[in-house]
């Protein structure tokens, strides 16, 4: 169990040695192929230190990797690891926390998420004013400044779904979710519509784990997880708290989330079946 930079480091470092390994170099020879030492070849791939993203590029010109998914992949987690990468989040960062950032990060990397929610709407389906009120609720005191900046990240990170390559997200909600009247009866009629427009997106499917299931596997809290193009290994589950976030990386981990998500899914409301129950309530509000 790591925080999201070292996992990042360590995980582009076991790429990259496996990019040179796969054609046939050793780490002294990369290092004389890149005009480095062979000590900065070593660091990199065992995460010891950061790696800047036009030295991956370098890299990866060297092993001759014309893969461009696979190559902006890994230049994304170059930044996102710490080497000097970054992404519009880093504007916020006189608001948003460390960990925080290393989520979006994750989230602007990942070609598909599988998130539970046990409590609030999920981030990327959040309407302004809901995202508003749950803020504010969070984190009673702060200044209306710091809430409207955090609300600006929340929608910006909706981007995702909008790309030409967008994100492919599998939500299961808990129907505490939908009922708990975030905001009042006024914001939780249009944040329900939101979801349900957003629901109609053929990379987003949706469910509802009804109040009928009792207990299930993920009651305790919610979790993500995201998956990376080209390779699982880059996978990692993160676990929000209140006040940091845990990111899981071993393989056992990620099996045991896999499993309970699915089984989750399958306890779950069928998708249309999901989509009714939302407009029920929502009619009902």
């Amino acid at each position: 169990m790591r925080h999201g930079p070292a996992v990042r480091r360590r995980k582009l470092g076991e790429e990259l040695r496996g990019l040179r390994v796969d054609v046939g170099l050793t780490s002294r020879e990369a290092a004389r192929l890149v005009g480095w030492h062979q000590s900065k070849v070593s660091r990199i791939e065992t995460g010891a230190s950061g790696v800047r993203p036009d030295d991956v590029v370098r890299l990866l010109d060297a092993y001759g990797v014309r893969d461009l998914r696979l190559r902006e992949l890994l230049e994304a987690l170059a930044g996102s690891a710490g080497g000097g990468g970054t992404g519009w989040w880093h504007a916020y960062r006189g608001v948003i926390p460390p960990q925080y950032r290393d989520f979006i990060s994750l989230e602007s990397q990942a070609c598909a998420a599988r998130t539970l929610e046990t409590s609030v709407v999920p981030g990327l389906l959040q309407t302004p004013d809901y995202a508003r009120a749950v803020t504010r609720s969070a984190l009673g005191g702060v200044s209306a400044a710091t809430v409207d900046s955090l609300v600006e990240v929340r929608l910006a990170r909706q981007e995702v779904l909008r790309a030409s390559r967008p994100l492919t997200l599998c939500a299961v909600l808990d129907e505490a979710v939908l009922r708990r009247q975030v905001g009042g009866p006024r914001v939780m009629r249009a944040q329900l519509r939101r979801v349900l427009e957003v629901a109609q997106l053929p990379h987003v499917r949706l469910q509802v784990l009804p109040f009928s299931t009792g207990g299930y596997a993920g009651l305790t809290g919610p979790f993500v997880i995201f998956s990376f193009p080209n390779t699982s290994d880059l996978d990692v589950v993160v676990l929000d708290h209140l006040t940091s976030s845990l990111y899981l990386e071993r393989k056992e981990d990620l099996e045991a989330y896999g499993a309970a998500f699915r089984t989750m899914q399958a306890h779950a409301l069928p998708l249309h079946d999901s989509l009714d129950l939302i407009a029920g309530i929502n009619d009902g509000a």
